[in-house]
């Protein structure tokens, strides 16, 4: 008996032994991703290659560098990044919502989530491979400061950068899924979370710089510029929290239950429902809709004749900061925020769910009005949580054109910031809790032995 209760009392320190082994994990796979963003795709010459992408200031490849941790600008095997798999991803979950094969699929369980994502790592091939040949192509045709951009252009080229990039995409999906399977939180998120903060020293060495350099004008004193600076940062960023911890919990009522001579009393519940439903999905969506065109157009058009200068005030009026991107952004941002809130949460399915299970909203009755009341719940919901993705991705923005402030993490970074790192202290805590409740269960064994 002794010995058993020495040893059961001996388990608490070995409790965080897992714990410590996902954490060692999501470092040493940072760690590996972090070195493969300077494996380059052999042909490109990285110095013009660096100083092309600084000249696309606030641009769709700008934004895409930004997510890759700079491997865009270095034009390395992990240029792409994860993106092609979250496009893959959303569409794929886009089409199970349309498509009734496929809502079949989800409805099967692990076998249909396995082969929906069989789907998405097809469709992040193909879509991989489109991007590696549009950006392998578009390079061939590029020059910074007189200096071609690609040493030896061709098909062996075009071969190299297409089997590079789609292969480094299909690694990084596979350490992204080995990430969330293996260590903590989402592996896809982390990357992107990675390669956002492997920009931050340079961004904080900039700001510093502008404000040693009186650049940033919205205080006269360098000190209180670099303070006021730190502050909003800490403002927008509990603003941030508190809105992805923002909640509306609707009232649910269990009925009474019998169970031999035992009755149960009626229990009550509540149905959380978050105000961004969406994430960060519409930045995203509306961003690369916005600077697609514009970057396109700024480098596939050519100078001189008056289609030239056509193309060049339709790409200055969609720069971020014009008043027309500012406005067809938000447009697009609220449209996409209620339309994939649509997609990933279905209010009838949920509905149905409490009826099934004997729950029942107070004076509402079960079934299709129970739906169309959380529905109208969710409606009001999505419309405050797109305002709010609207406010933080355009007041960065603002204090940028106005102060000349450098808000590194602004509008989508800070968001994916924020979202990652409250779901990794979540998933931590949700570790502690369960060895908690593993020891109190085993010491009450003990007590009844």
């Amino acid at each position: 008996m002794a010995q058993a209760k020495g040893k059961t009392l001996g388990t608490p320190g070995s409790k965080l032994v897992e714990l410590r082994a996902r954490l060692f994990f999501v470092i040493g796979a940072l760690i590996v991703y972090r070195l493969g963003s300077f494996i380059p795709v052999p042909g490109v010459n990285p110095e013009a290659m660096t100083n092309l992408l600084g000249q696309q200031n606030n641009g769709l490849l700008d934004m895409f560098n930004m997510f890759s941790g700079g491997s865009l600008a270095r034009f390395s095997v992990f240029a792409l990044g994860v993106v092609p798999y979250i496009s893959a991803s959303i569409v794929v979950q886009m089409m199970g919502s349309v498509i009734p094969s496929l809502q079949q699929l989800r409805k099967e369980g692990e076998s249909g989530r396995r082969t929906m994502t069989m789907y998405t790592r097809f469709g992040t091939v193909g879509l991989a491979a489109f991007q590696a040949f549009g950006i392998a192509m578009a390079l061939q045709k590029q020059t910074s400061a007189g200096v071609p951009v690609v040493y030896n252009g061709g098909f062996g080229f075009v071969l190299a950068a297409v089997v590079g990039l789609t292969a480094g995409t299909m690694f990084l999906m596979w350490l992204g899924e080995q990430i969330t399977e293996r260590g903590l939180g989402n592996g896809i998120s982390l990357l992107i979370f990675a390669g956002i903060v492997a920009g931050l020293p340079a961004a904080v060495a900039n700001t510093l710089n502008k404000a040693s350099n009186g650049e940033l004008t919205l205080a006269k004193s360098s000190v209180i510029a670099v303070v006021v600076v730190v502050v909003m940062i800490l403002a927008v960023t509990a603003f941030v929290v508190f809105m992805e911890r923002a909640q509306r919990r609707i009232t649910v009522n269990y009925a009474r239950r019998t169970g031999g001579q035992r009755a149960y009393m009626n229990q009550t519940s509540h149905l959380p429902l978050k105000i961004n439903m969406s994430g960060v999905i519409p930045p995203i969506f509306a961003s690369s809709l916005l600077l697609f065109p514009a970057t396109a157009m700024n480098w596939f058009s050519k100078g001189g004749n008056g289609q030239s200068r056509w193309l060049q005030e339709l790409v200055q009026a969609l720069s971020p900061g014009e008043p027309l991107y500012d406005i067809i952004f938000a447009v697009l941002v609220i449209t996409f925020a209620f339309f994939y809130t649509a997609i990933v949460f279905n209010s009838q399915e949920t509905a149905d769910n409490l009826k099934r299970s004997g729950a029942l909203i107070p004076g509402i009755r079960p079934g299709r009005a129970t739906g169309e009341y959380i529905d109208s719940v969710m409606t009001r919901l999505t419309g405050v949580g797109a305002l709010y993705l609207v406010l933080v991705c355009l007041v960065p923005t603002f204090m940028h054109n106005v102060w000349n402030v450098p808000f590194y993490f602004g509008g989508t970074s800070l968001l994916i910031v924020v979202v990652v790192v409250m779901d990794f202290t979540a998933q931590v805590q949700a570790h502690l809790v369960s060895h908690q409740y593993e020891g109190l269960l085993k010491k009450a064994n003990l007590r009844r032995s």
